[in-house]
């Protein structure tokens, strides 16, 4: 269960931040032969529960985004399917990255949440307000983490993150029932003319 101190601090986050490979995908890369037959493309696989969490989150006016490491042309395509605001590819010091995406986004790190499973990600979860990993974060992470997802990276980690801050702050109920009032393809298409996809 959620401790007091991570309710708490999620009731001030404004800003959700994702680690990619083992939080928003199950760890595993796929490359395949590149249609030009040179060299080879690396595939991701996404959760559509995390999906529709991450387009939660954008309905209850949070802002999303990732940092990561690697480079992939399908992690680019899902963050403007899911219109995430920051996205943060190719990076090695992590914690400068999130400095670069507080300055641009005006929020604090007592209102910033980072979700990262290895050890990579600890400088960017020192950092936040409110540290979040995946159920199967490596132990010095989940030592770190004031919230631990019931579910894997990949799996619906990203989900139980955003529902966990959602009813800390009271607007998950509301947050819902908006989705359902509102047409799908506003939030599954990408159809209301954002400048990113869901």
């Amino acid at each position: 269960m959620p401790t007091p101190d991570a309710v708490a601090r999620a009731r001030s986050i404004r800003l959700i931040l994702f680690d990619v490979d083992g939080v928003l995908t199950d760890g595993v890369l796929w490359y395949v032969p590149a249609g030009d037959q040179h060299g080879l493309v690396e595939v991701k696989g996404f959760s559509a529960h995390d999906g529709i969490g991450i387009a939660l989150a954008r309905r209850a006016g949070l802002k999303t985004g990732v940092i990561t490491k690697r480079r992939s042309e399908s992690l680019a395509m899902r963050a403007r399917d899911l219109r995430m605001d920051y996205v943060y590819q190719g990076v090695d010091r992590k914690a400068e990255a999130l400095q670069e995406i507080w300055r641009a986004s005006g929020c604090a790190a007592a209102e910033t949440c980072c979700m990262g499973d290895d050890i990579v990600d600890l400088p960017m979860l020192r950092a936040a307000g409110l540290a979040a990993a995946p159920a199967n974060a490596r132990p010095e992470v989940a030592a770190a983490a004031h919230f631990v997802a019931p579910h894997a990276g990949g799996q619906g980690a990203a989900r139980d993150l955003v529902e966990f801050i959602l009813r800390a702050q009271g607007v998950f109920d509301d947050v819902v029932r908006r989705w359902i009032a509102a047409p799908e393809s506003d939030y599954l298409t990408g159809s209301s003319g954002g400048e990113n996809g869901v």
